[in-house]
């Protein structure tokens, strides 16, 4: 019989005044009991309407019941033939608003947890297994990946599986792309991404680093070295500002930026010699999830002030319910319908003040969400010494440039044929951020997994 419980099994958490000073995990995963009451709650639907909203198609309800019956190796064998990255995803999805966005028991009561039962499914398997994954036969078909996030790791993945010799070249010193640069540690365990790096090495895949394609090799000359296929997972890591005065002073960073110093380059260690401005009180402007992460960083950083400046409401923020939840727990300030027009700076060029005006919501923009607008004579300054813009960021041009005949549209995003992903360029694929912009760790995965099939299905003939 089902568990007809309307709740999830809760997930235990450190308490927000003690992770709010350390990198440690915040969510601390279900126990194997945890993982079986709530595997119960689903009743296995016969049209499966969980499926359809996972990019990566993974077999959700044959993988849960296995959780149910104790069967936790079987469920990590099911879950992996369509993901390669599944501790990744059952951390950072924004599942409420694919899979259990599409669960029957969300419509009276929660959704069952699928992503927390498959971050615990993924964690058993790292914990117990002792398998070494096995090398397929090698195929003699060379194919490059450009880029190790999450993009261009499920294609090498998926094609090497399919026993292709698969080498991925990646601009920074290590694998991992968005998941080790941007994502950071108290969400998504650095560890846990090299484990997923070192299971697709154990498949045959090669991972040069310190490559950036553009400058140290082109496009052309890695087809030129016998790769027949090329895939352009490089993500999206050029970040905007909003062009108002001070954006130049020292304390302004791009969220990029910052996370990139705490994240990658271990900024919050103190054996690492990585430099990050110490700060008594941080404002990030945005509302996604990269602007949650980069305030709730600062604040363990040592900030006394944490702001989220967003033009509009609490209801509007892009970012995921939890990972506003979890910033409000941990003390992070909201200053929602309010927008920066100036940034202040003292007599050593260093930021001081952010000036904003407060906003409200008018008429719906083209998007569908109400248009933010002005309410005259309603400056006010904000007292700060950083400010760290999370306004969005955009494909890097490197690679357009030095490719002839390589396409972008006007936001800088690659042109790919939509059925296959190939772009402009014959047996040149992209996906990811470098397709669509910044978007979701999943959707890139998606795209990787695609390409990897039109790669196949054109190699293969």
């Amino acid at each position: 019989m089902p568990n007809m419980s309307l709740t999830k099994v809760p997930m235990p958490e450190q308490d927000p005044n003690v992770r709010n000073k350390n990198f440690e995990e915040v969510a601390l995963g279900y126990t194997k009991e945890m993982a079986m009451e709530e595997a119960t709650r689903c009743i296995n639907c016969k049209n499966k309407p969980c499926m359809s909203g996972c990019p990566v198609c993974v077999r959700i309800p044959e993988f849960i019941a296995k959780v149910a019956a104790g069967e936790f190796e079987e469920a990590y064998k099911i879950i992996t033939s369509t993901n390669g990255l599944p501790a990744v995803c059952g951390r950072v999805c924004p599942q409420e608003n694919q899979c259990e966005g599409k669960c029957i028991r969300g419509i009276k009561g929660e959704p069952v947890s699928i992503g927390r039962l498959e971050r615990f499914v993924a964690d058993y398997h790292m914990a117990h297994s002792n398998d070494d994954a096995v090398k397929p036969e090698s195929n003699g078909i060379k194919v490059a990946v450009v880029g190790a996030g999450p993009a261009g790791l499920t294609c090498a993945g998926d094609l090497a599986k399919l026993g292709y010799e698969v080498t991925i070249f990646e601009a920074f010193h290590k694998a991992g792309g968005v998941l080790v640069y941007g994502i950071p540690e108290f969400r998504l365990p650095k560890a846990i991404v090299q484990k997923e790096v070192e299971n697709l090495e154990a498949l045959g895949v090669k991972v040069e680093t310190d490559m950036v394609i553009g400058r140290v090799l082109s496009i052309d000359e890695i087809m030129e070295m016998g790769f027949k296929a090329v895939f352009i997972g490089s993500g999206a890591g050029l970040p905007s500002f909003m062009g108002i005065e001070g954006e130049a002073l020292v304390g302004v960073y791009s969220a990029n930026e910052y996370l990139t110093r705490a994240n990658l380059m271990k900024a919050y260690l103190d054996d690492y010699d990585t430099p990050i401005i110490k700060s008594k009180n941080v404002a990030v402007v945005g509302g996604g999830n990269v602007a949650m992460d980069a305030a709730r960083t600062a604040l363990r950083l040592g900030a006394g002030n944490g702001y989220i400046v967003y033009r509009r409401g609490m209801e509007e923020l892009p970012a995921r319910g939890e990972e506003v939840h979890h910033a409000i727990e941990e003390g992070i300030i909201f200053k929602t319908l309010n927008n920066p027009v100036k940034l202040i700076g003292d007599e050593d060029g260093r930021v001081c003040k952010m000036e904003c005006v407060e906003m409200e919501l008018g008429e719906p923009d083209a998007s569908g969400r109400r248009r933010p607008m002005v309410i005259e004579g309603s400056n006010f300054q904000l007292d700060v010494d950083t400010v760290i813009m999370s306004l969005g960021t955009s494909p890097n041009p490197l690679i357009r440039t030095t490719t002839k005949g390589l396409e972008a549209n006007k936001w800088g995003c690659l042109v790919v044929n939509e059925d296959t992903l190939e772009t402009t360029r014959d047996n040149v694929y992209a996906g990811g951020d470098a397709v669509t912009g910044a978007a979701t760790v999943i959707l890139a995965m998606g795209a990787g997994k695609q390409a990897a099939a039109s790669i196949h299905e054109r190699l293969s003939k």
